[in-house]
């Protein structure tokens, strides 16, 4: 099931089953009963609940997003010093430039590939990873400039790729779902009593009180999908990308 279609569903189930407690809650009110009679601070009270989950959601929301973003700048800064490792490896002879070349390509290939999908599934990097950086690693370490131009390369191309290793650590770090399951309990908690609570106000089956009922119902549901697909940065709709190491090595994407 797509992920649209998961939204669209929850929408309108969220919809259906305030509208069809609202119509079963109106047939169940006597006819003496006067709507207008709902106490001040009944008001209130439900208009502060609602302010304050909606602070809630908001929060909610930026924190996933600040999540994803932090992913996004991990992918990028890995990219980026990989891709330095091979530009500076320049300078020396051709063969320990391929020899580079050629480890960074096969983690490069394998992050893209076989440990996205890990950490779209299961939130975590890969054994296989960690050992291909650890190749480009040992390739990079075990060469012995010959002179002072080769020489001058070294220790740049050594704190790049500890930069990459670092990066990818953070990566990995961001891999996994960024939500708690309590705050979880919270939001889904907090929107049921924010529908519930519009009930304490005795809508009627107006076409304009169904109307506002199903599209609070609606927001509430599509900002929790929101902040769902949002929360595994690698791994739902609104995810970090591949793109930088694909802007980088985009031999790699054929």
């Amino acid at each position: 099931m797509s992920q649209w279609l998961a939204l669209t569903l929850a929408m309108a189930a969220a919809c259906a089953v305030v509208l069809a407690i609202v119509v079963i809650n109106h047939r169940r009110v006597g006819e003496d009963d006067d709507p207008t009679q709902t106490p001040d601070v009944m008001e209130y009270m439900t208009m502060m609940i609602g302010v304050v989950y909606a602070i809630v959601l908001g929060l909610a929301i930026a924190g996933v997003w600040e999540g994803r973003g932090a992913a996004q700048e991990s992918v990028r800064l890995e990219a980026q010093a990989l891709h330095e490792v091979v530009a500076r490896s320049e300078v020396w002879p051709a063969g320990v430039r391929e020899r580079i070349g050629a480890d960074v390509d096969a983690y490069v290939r394998h992050v893209v590939g076989p440990e996205w999908r890990a950490m779209a599934e299961r939130g975590e990097v890969t054994a296989r990873g960690d050992e291909l950086l650890g190749r480009v690693r040992r390739t990079v370490s075990e060469y012995r400039p010959a002179d002072a131009h080769e020489a001058g390369a070294y220790q740049p191309l050594v704190d790049q790729v500890a930069a990459a290793d670092d990066a990818r650590g953070l990566r990995a770090d961001s891999a996994g779902a960024t939500m708690p399951g309590v705050v979880w309990f919270g939001l889904v908690a907090g929107a049921l009593v924010a529908v519930g609570l519009i009930f304490a106000l005795q809508i009627r089956r107006t076409f304009r009180e169904l109307l506002l009922a199903g599209l609070y119902s609606a927001l509430i549901a599509f900002l929790l999908f929101l902040i769902w697909s949002i929360d595994a940065p690698f791994g739902r709709g609104v995810s970090a990308t591949t793109e930088p190491f694909l802007h980088h090595f985009p031999h790699l994407g054929d």
